[in-house]
């Protein structure tokens, strides 16, 4: 039975989902499609989002059962605004239904850090799911930080939030708890039942979601300790957010998350580039009032351009690029590798965010379909060690071993005899397309919603904009975040010790643990140094303002094409702060030209387009004619006015579009110079190429994520995700902002 059969004839009779993914072959580790091995060449493609070319398709289309104010008929053919404009607390609740706006917006927010540059496929694709990472996919240093921060986010708080459990364990504090596991531990011990016990465990836990909470009751990561297993001051001093690892304060949840994993690589660069000049407190005299040399530069932490030779030469070593026949070898190894590694924490953040999701499933997706497949293949292992003694099962798994190191030959035989036999098998085992068939990883997730949007004419507002830093006060924990086990306190501590550990500390946050890491870490700046950095930020702002007005003057006087598309990108510190724009109309420019991107989906198919005029209406349309309509145009017509007509410079239909690149409004040199100096925000860009090879660049746009976001999920592409944030603006003359601060591409 497929998924389509499951749908028309009811709920599945093992799993009781119902909907697409829910066939009784959905149960089953298997490929759901083996035509990338039998028909590689084989290509699909689809003009509309209701032709569910893949399960995402058809899941954002489908009649679901929980559905939120963005799934409900809205009885209108314009798109509805839902609160694109609004204040948080102004946002209708639940959006979405199943999941609160909060954890909406963690998915949008996340999705936008990590999609940049995507182009539509018509084969296949692994697990019948779109948006995978292409294996072609560049290497670049940003794209790197991307992954990394994304592994923190996923991986590495997963892992922590696992040592914090077994520390809670160990400490024997929840006394009652820790006795249940060790009671349970030696009894199978003495009875030579522990592999059945561990196995049972793991099904149980994978089956029935509300036994994890059962075995391993919830607390916030930051209040509890991995030396002592109890209660703990959180490092920033204060418990304000559940799910991060210092309990930072936050506006949004999972804010705090993401600014850890922010500084998490920047703490690693930090401590690699200290490595890379050797600073050391033990090199530094002591202390000497109006130490000229000290006072009048800054740390060398902050010097990061010829570091390594700096210190290298002050150690009296002069390093001889000519000589060293070690640096050009290494250095081309270290960036060769940098690719696989990439892909590699791509690889396991894509995994983990899997399992993750095919244990706790967000609607629309099955809700125990995934759970029932995982559980199909736990429960061999159970069986096997009921029957299995743990003498067989040592001697076989050395059998394996001794195999696999001594039986080279064979394996490399067997497998060249496989690939010319079944090419492309690889992709066939792939635990993507067997074990987690179907399961989506959070940008999969998030494309998935953004789809249910379109396909109900209701964008999903993008998530509201808070530049006040959060207030330090504690966050409300309820029993979701806080809970014990029987009759014991949570973390058995009292209400007293609890609210200490809550409470505001200002100081908790500076504490490192030792004079050496304060030494290390805090960076010695002279009163000197702040005014000769203070001079050359002057300086600076002056140049890069000069600049600016150069490239207006180029652009509007020599009609220069790269001044243009460098108009508008640092816009009036006034006009920062105004970001009204969305759901259908988007304040950028083309060409130079200020204007609007207009989304028209009253038409089929549904159009992109720009335009130098406004039209503030919902109801305002794109034709393919190359006028954008409002829903009053034949009345307008028949009287001879066209007010209701704004006419557009191009359009694009939807469906024409084959890749979206996101792009910096400057290099990041640039970017890093506007900031420093000028410090103001950089407008970014969008590059929409079309089948006919057509590339329309739309520049200082400031809802750029939300109109990526709107368009990669209005038609009925399948997407592959490219490489990140590589593409800056191009270069111009040698008067331009990008040529005088390297502002090309990068």
């Amino acid at each position: 039975m497929s998924s389509e059969d499951s749908q028309q004839n009811g709920p599945n009779p093992v799993s009781g989902d119902k909907g697409p993914g829910t066939g009784l072959l959905d149960l089953l580790p298997i490929p759901a499609d083996t035509q990338p091995v039998t028909d590689p060449e084989r290509t699909e493609t689809s003009n509309s989002l209701h032709q569910d070319t893949t399960l995402s398709h058809a899941l954002a289309t489908d009649d679901h059962q929980e559905k939120g104010l963005l799934q409900k008929d809205h009885q209108q053919t314009e798109v509805a605004d839902l609160g694109w404009n609004e204040k948080k607390q102004n946002i209708a609740e639940p959006l979405m239904g199943g999941m609160s706006n909060e954890e909406l917006w963690i998915l949008v927010r996340r999705f936008n850090k990590q999609m940049y540059h995507v182009k539509a496929v018509p084969y296949a694709v692994p697990g019948n799911l779109d948006l995978n990472v292409a294996d072609e996919e560049e290497f670049s240093p940003d794209k790197l930080r991307a992954n990394l921060e994304r592994l923190y986010t996923t991986v590495i708080v997963g892992v922590l939030a696992a040592v914090k459990h077994v520390a809670r364990l160990r400490s024997w504090r929840e006394t009652r708890r820790t006795t249940s596991f060790c009671a349970a531990y030696f009894f199978a011990w003495a009875f030579d039942f522990l592999v059945p016990l561990l196995t049972t465990t793991v099904l149980v836990l994978v089956v029935y979601e509300p036994s994890r909470a059962i075995l391993f009751p919830p607390a916030p990561m930051a209040l509890v300790s991995t030396r002592s297993g109890g209660v703990q001051k959180p490092k920033s001093g204060i418990l304000g957010s559940h799910d991060s690892a210092t309990g930072a304060p936050e506006n949004h949840k999972g804010e705090a998350v993401e600014q850890e994993a922010s500084n998490f690589v920047n703490g690693i660069a930090s401590v690699a580039l200290s490595s890379a000049v050797g600073k050391h407190p033990q090199d530094e005299p002591a202390s000497e009032e109006g130490n000229l040399v000290d006072d009048a530069g800054p740390d060398p932490t902050a010097v990061a351009v010829g570091a390594a030779d700096a210190k290298e030469k002050a150690s009296g070593n002069k390093p001889h690029g000519d000589k060293d026949k070690t640096k050009v070898p290494m250095e081309t190894a270290m960036w060769t590798k940098m690719r696989p590694i990439m892909h590699g924490i791509a690889d396991v953040a894509d995994t983990w965010e899997r399992f993750a999701n095919a244990l706790s499933p967000t609607p629309p997706f099955p809700q125990e379909t995934y759970r029932l497949r995982i559980a199909t293949l736990v429960l061999p292992l159970v069986v096997t060690s009921l029957v299995v003694s743990s003498y067989a099962f040592t001697k076989a798994v050395m059998a394996g071993v001794g195999f696999t190191f001594f039986g080279d030959p064979i394996i490399t035989r067997g497998l060249d005899w496989l690939n010319r036999k079944v090419p492309n098998w690889q992709q066939l085992i792939e635990v993507r397309n067997t074990a987690l068939k179907g399961v989506p990883t959070n940008a999969q997730l998030t494309l998935t919603l953004l789809r249910i949007g379109e396909a109900n004419r209701a964008p999903i507002p993008p998530p509201p904009r808070v530049s006040e830093a959060p207030p330090d006060e504690p966050a409300a924990v309820t029993d979701s975040q806080l809970r014990a086990t029987g009759a014991e306190p949570p973390l058995n501590a009292t209400d007293a010790e609890l609210d200490a550990a809550m409470r505001h500390d200002p100081h908790t946050k500076h504490e490192t643990g030792g004079a050496d890491i304060d030494a290390a870490r805090d960076p010695k700046h002279g009163k000197k140094s702040s005014r000769i950095l203070g001079f050359f930020k002057g300086t600076s702002k002056g140049g890069v303002k000069t600049a600016i007005g150069t490239d207006t003057v180029r652009a509007k006087v020599l009609g220069s094409r790269h001044a243009k598309e460098r108009l508008g990108v640092v816009p009036p510190k006034r006009a920062e702060a105004d970001v009204t724009s969305g759901p259908v109309e988007f304040k950028a420019r083309h060409g130079g030209r200020k204007g609007h991107v207009y989304l028209g989906t009253a038409a089929t198919p549904a159009v992109v387009a720009f335009s130098t005029e406004t039209h503030n209406s919902l109801a305002t349309e794109v034709t393919g004619g190359g006028g954008v309509k409002g829903n009053h145009e034949e009345q307008q017509q028949q009287g001879g006015d066209d007010k209701g007509m704004v006419h557009a410079m191009w359009s694009v239909a939807v469906s024409d579009i084959v890749e979206l690149k996101k792009f910096g409004g400057y290099g990041w040199k640039a970017k890093l110079l506007v900031g420093w100096s000028l410090e103001r925000k950089v407008e970014d860009g969008l590059e929409i190429k079309t089948t006919d090879g057509k590339s329309y660049r739309i520049t200082a746009c400031p809802l750029r994520d939300e109109l990526f976001n709107r368009l990669i999920s209005m038609g009925g592409q399948k997407w592959e995700a490219w490489d990140g944030r590589t593409l800056a603006m191009w270069g111009g003359g040698s008067q331009g902002l990008s040529d005088r601060y390297d502002m090309g591409s990068g």
